[in-house]
C-alpha cells in the first residue's frame, strides 16, 4: 500500500515590528558649533532604524549666535525644530521644555557636546525594543576631572535617597524612554526640575547600557562643585524628606543630651556648698541647642521657601520662538 506524504505546510510569516518614532531633545548652551555634526551623526545613527525622526534644540540662553544657527538647520532640515528659551533656565528644564513639545512614541535626551556619541543610540533604542521604559547609557569611564566626579558621586548619593538606590545607580544624562511616561508628570508645577526623578514616578522597567564617552571638544562644563552641590540640596530638600527627618534626629539627641546633662549636674546642684556649674559649660551648652535649633529651622524654611515659590506661579521655563509655529511666548506655568 502506497502511502503520500501529507502536504507541508508552512506557518506564516510573522510580521517585522513596526520601526518606532523617536524625538531627540538636545539642551543648547556654550556649544552650538557642535550642532551641524550633532544633526548629521544623530540622522545617521537612526534613520535606518526609525520610521520618524525628530530633533529639538533647546537653546537655553546661548545666545544670538547659537539660536540663529540652530534657525538655519531647522529650515535647511525637516527633522530638526527648535526652541528658543527667554533665558538660561538650567539643563533640566530646557529638556523638559523639548520633552513636553516631542511628537514622537521614544524620547531621547542627550548633550550638545558630543561628549554622547550619537552612534550608541541604536544600543539605547535596542533596550527599549526589548521591554524597558527607560534605558539609560552610562558611560564606561568617564572624561571628567576628579572635583567634577567627587560632585558627581555627592549627587548621585542625594538621587538615591530621591529616586532609590536603583534608578539612582543606573541613572545618566543619556537617556532614552517611552513617550507614555510624560503622562506621570503632566502636572508638575515646579521651577526646580529634575528629568530624573519625574521618570522615577512612572518607569518600572529601567535599563543600563554601557556606551562610550567622548572628552569635550570645546568650552568647559557648567556644572562646577558648586552648582552640583546646589543641584544635590535642591533634590533632597525638592523630593524628599530626609533634612527634615535628620533636623528632627538632631532635635530628640539634643534633648537628650541636654537631659543628661542635668542628671548629671543634680546632685551637686542639690548641695548647700555644692559647685556651680562653670560659664564655659553654660556657654557650650547655650551654642549647642541654640546652633541645633537654627539647622532645624533652617532646613523646615527651606521647605516653606520652596512652597513659596509654587504659589508664586514661578515659570520652569518660557519659550521665545518655536520654529515649528513660531507662536506668541508660551509659558510653562510651574
Amino acid at each position: 500500500m502506497s502511502t503520500t506524504p501529507a502536504a507541508e505546510t508552512s506557518s506564516p510569516a510573522m510580521p517585522a515590528a513596526p520601526l518606532p518614532s523617536v524625538s531627540v531633545v538636545v539642551p543648547v548652551f556654550g556649544s552650538g558649533a557642535n550642532l551641524r555634526e550633532l544633526v548629521s551623526r544623530v540622522r545617521a545613527a537612526l534613520s535606518p532604524l526609525v520610521c520618524e525622526l525628530e530633533l529639538i534644540l533647546v537653546n537655553d540662553g546661548s545666545g544670538r549666535g547659537s539660536w540663529q544657527l540652530i534657525e538655519a538647520l531647522a529650515r535647511g532640515e525637516p527633522q530638526v525644530r527648535g526652541l528658543d528659551l527667554m533665558h538660561n533656565y538650567g539643563q533640566h528644564n530646557a529638556l523638559l521644555a523639548g520633552i513636553t513639545r516631542a511628537r514622537n512614541s521614544i524620547i531621547v535626551t542627550m548633550d550638545d557636546d558630543l561628549q554622547h556619541p550619537p552612534e550608541e543610540l541604536p544600543k539605547l533604542l535596542a533596550a527599549i525594543a526589548a521591554g524597558n521604559d527607560v534605558a539609560y547609557g552610562k558611560p564606561q569611564r568617564r572624561e571628567h576631572s576628579p572635583w567634577r566626579n567627587l560632585a558627581s558621586r555627592l549627587t548621585k548619593r542625594a538621587m538615591r535617597v530621591a529616586l532609590g538606590a536603583e534608578m539612582a545607580e543606573r541613572s545618566s544624562a543619556f537617556r532614552m524612554f517611552r513617550a507614555e511616561l510624560k503622562e506621570g508628570f503632566a502636572g508638575f508645577r515646579d521651577p526646580q526640575v529634575s528629568i530624573d526623578v519625574l521618570l522615577s514616578w512612572s518607569a518600572d522597567r529601567v535599563a543600563c547600557v554601557a556606551v562610550d564617552h567622548h572628552p569635550r571638544r570645546q568650552g568647559r562644563s557648567g556644572y562646577d562643585l558648586g552648582k552640583l552641590l546646589t543641584i544635590t540640596l535642591g533634590m533632597l530638600t525638592g523630593y524628599s524628606a530626609l533634612p527634615l527627618r535628620l533636623a528632627s534626629g538632631l532635635g530628640l539627641l539634643s534633648a537628650a543630651l541636654g537631659l543628661g546633662l542635668l542628671l548629671w549636674l543634680l546632685p551637686s546642684l542639690l548641695l548647700p556648698d555644692g559647685p556651680a556649674p562653670g560659664l564655659t559649660l553654660i556657654a557650650a551648652l547655650i551654642a549647642l541647642f541654640a546652633g541645633l535649633q537654627l539647622l532645624a529651622i533652617g532646613v523646615v524654611g527651606e521647605y516653606l521657601a520652596r512652597m513659596h515659590f509654587r504659589t508664586l506661579g514661578k515659570p520652569a521655563f518660557v519659550i521665545r520662538t518655536d520654529t515649528a509655529t513660531k507662536p506668541p511666548q508660551e509659558t510653562q506655568q510651574a
